[in-house]
């Protein structure tokens, strides 16, 4: 895979189960590595900002578990951090609800909004933060955000626009966007740094997708170039055989 390869949805998901099913690496690793990563981004931005505050809005994914990964290692490199969980803790992937466990267990604050009403005042708590992660959804979205995810979305986005609260990064793309056609659903964030992981997706080469994303930064699961070539090679593979 060359440095400039973008991948769709289906390449994403080849690439996490050739890294889990033929490199045995545990996913909760892979998420480990992508969250830490992350973390030195967000951390770069905290740098400079006196009483630096982070907020890591969580979805019930494997990308709030990323995102719960980068509260972990804010918190413990001493700059304050609270998570808003967007999402039924019964519905956690298992590694997020691994993730979020360990996160309550280091005593960082937990918010859960579960309406629109909560929504809405976890949108007004932002305003006391300088850095604002977006973990709420990834590479497998499709179609519409639903309430009370879209309700936050909005609210975030409405108060970045006025100036009420610091950078946003979005983990892997900006939540809401479609990691294929590269188009804004009903309820996008709209993103000041983007942290990707393993390669850029493909539809960030899409015009539509440019105003959502800001700066887009490649990070790493713990697999290099060689590896994705062969996750990629034996996905091409396995469709030949399907016909």
């Amino acid at each position: 895979m060359t440095p400039r390869a973008r991948l769709d949805r289906e390449q994403a998901r080849a690439v996490d189960r050739f890294a889990t099913e033929v490199l045995a690496i545990p996913s909760l690793l892979l998420m480990e590595n992508a969250g830490r990563n992350a973390a030195e981004v967000v951390l770069g931005l905290c740098r400079g900002r006196r009483h630096a505050r982070v907020v890591v809005l969580a979805g019930a994914g494997n990308n709030g578990g990323d995102g719960l990964v980068v509260a972990r290692h804010v918190a413990r490199a001493g700059v304050p951090v609270r998570v808003e969980l967007c999402g039924e803790r019964a519905r956690l992937a298992a590694d997020a609800a691994a993730q979020l466990a360990i996160v309550e267990r280091m005593g960082i604050a937990i918010a859960a909004i579960r309406s629109d009403a909560a929504a809405r005042r976890a949108a007004a708590r932002l305003a006391r933060s300088d850095v604002v992660v977006d973990a709420l959804l990834g590479t497998g979205f499709t179609g519409d955000v639903r309430a009370p995810m879209a309700t936050l979305i909005r609210a975030l986005v409405d108060a970045r626009e006025r100036g009420a609260t610091g950078p946003i990064v979005a983990l892997d793309l900006p939540s809401g966007l479609d990691a294929d056609s590269g188009r804004p659903s009903n309820a996008t964030v709209r993103a000041d740094v983007t942290v990707t992981f393993v390669a850029e997706k493909k539809g960030f080469a899409r015009r539509a997708a440019a105003p959502w994303l800001g700066d887009v930064v490649v990070r790493d699961i713990g697999i290099g170039p060689r590896e994705v070539a062969r996750a990629l090679a034996a996905a091409r593979r396995a469709r030949r055989a399907q016909g």
